[in-house]
């Protein structure tokens, strides 16, 4: 069966209270995804936790859990079909433990919703946020300003929360006065898929129409194939399935690939044996796919989250030192060199360390500022030189944007963000 509409994948970011799951949740019972009776079966066991109007979260949570048992490949994400597109949502959870995860969501996004609690406003996090879609390339952005009922649908405090995410949309160089802003309330249903009669004021899209709103991905197929996995699974009769999304290329049934970096560090090769995407079998796949694959000669120990499926006639590179311009976004004190924090690249975590500190630059501009600087601090952008302490793979932004970009991660925060600009020394 071929693919009725294009794929568009958009993940929901935001603080942990601020009620994306509530968002999702009624898009899914509104557009008819999640029946009747299962609302009713939530709403009951949300009163019975005594959480009334959590039965919207709950339809988020349970696939979440129903993933972690690993019950089947595409739970965690979930289908709406609008006019032009088939949706695929990916909840982000907001906590700081969770940021990780967002990493890897956010780096498979291709438009995003920013959800701010009109009650609370921006919060620490939101300039967190913003960093990270921007470094993750997700460029198109709309902010869902939510929890209207809890302010009295009021356009004054709409307006307020408005002005002060812009300020930091600028400061992300993200244009605000280009972006769109959504008043809605999850929890009511208000402009989630029907326009609301309690905010004659505001005359913007609903969430719904948003997402038609949102310009087409551009699908890079013309690179080279690579499949981040993000999961394995085993499944009965089948085998071992690797998960994930195909950042870039075409992936076709019969073509040879490698999985780098392995456990080797050499990599492995095998065959793409089947494709399956929402429990379909097809014959391709391309960029901007969430598939599950099986391929011939690969099992269960030779394949991990963090490796990369590749076309075996261009492999990517795994790389021993590598140079990259970062944002320093939130280091408890300096960054130095000798510093070894973890980097989360597609979906690998590998510990890197920092090697040299090239030249601090002007992040609008690329233009030097200081050679050789001793120690940088938040909001310095810089080129550094870094080497991995383990198997990474990993490409420049010219020859694939989609495989150069990272996260810097250290004791449960986002340290920095940024992207390969030159390999110097291939393993």
């Amino acid at each position: 069966m071929a693919k009725e509409k294009p794929n568009m994948n958009v993940v929901f970011v935001g603080h942990v209270d601020a009620g994306k799951s509530t968002i999702v949740g009624q898009l899914m019972f509104q557009s008819g995804a999640v029946s009747e009776q299962e609302m009713a079966k939530l709403r009951a066991e949300a009163e019975k936790h005594g959480k009334q109007g959590f039965e919207f979260a709950y339809i988020m949570d349970k696939i979440r859990e129903s993933r972690e048992r690993g019950v089947t490949i595409d739970l965690s994400y979930k289908k709406i079909m609008t006019q032009k597109w088939q949706i695929t949502i990916i909840d982000a959870p907001g906590h700081r433990d969770f940021v990780k995860n967002m990493i890897t969501g956010a780096s498979q996004a291709d438009s995003a919703f920013l959800v701010i609690a009109a009650p609370a406003g921006v919060q620490p996090q939101t300039t967190e946020h913003l960093w990270l879609l921007r470094t993750m390339g997700v460029k198109n952005l709309c902010v869902a300003i939510n929890k209207m009922d809890a302010v009295d649908y009021k356009e004054e405090k709409y307006n307020q929360v408005k002005e002060d995410v812009g300020k930091l949309l600028k400061g992300v160089g993200v244009n605000p006065d280009q972006t769109t802003f959504i008043a809605c309330s999850g929890l009511k249903g208000e402009n989630i898929t029907k326009k609301s009669d309690k905010m004659p004021w505001y005359k913007g899209p609903t969430i719904l129409e948003q997402f038609d709103l949102f310009p087409a991905p551009e699908l890079p197929t013309d690179l080279p194939m690579r499949m981040p996995v993000q999961d394995v699974y085993e499944i009965t009769g089948i085998g071992t399935v690797p998960v994930g999304k195909i950042e870039t290329g075409v992936m076709k049934q019969g073509m040879k690939v490698k999985v780098l970096p392995g456990r080797t560090g050499k990599g492995i090769e095998g065959e793409v044996k089947t494709i399956e995407m929402h429990h379909e079998s097809l014959p391709q796949a391309d960029a901007g796919d969430n598939v599950g694959i099986n391929i011939r000669g690969v099992g269960k120990k030779d394949i991990a989250r963090g490796d990369v499926v590749c076309d075996a006639a261009k492999p990517i590179p795994v790389v021993e030192e590598f140079e990259a311009t970062i944002t320093v976004i939130n280091h408890p004190t300096v960054l130095a060199k000798g510093y070894t924090p973890v980097f989360h690249v597609h979906t690998a975590q590998v510990p890197c360390q920092f090697v040299e500190l090239i030249a601090k630059i002007n992040p609008a501009t690329g233009e030097v500022i200081q050679e050789n600087p001793d120690f940088l601090k938040n909001g310095d952008s810089a080129r550094v030189k870094i080497k991995p302490q383990g198997n990474l793979c990993l490409e420049t932004n010219k020859d694939n944007p989609y495989m150069s970009r990272f996260a810097v991660r250290d004791a449960g925060a986002t340290v920095a963000a940024g992207m390969c600009t030159a390999i110097i020394k291939q393993k």
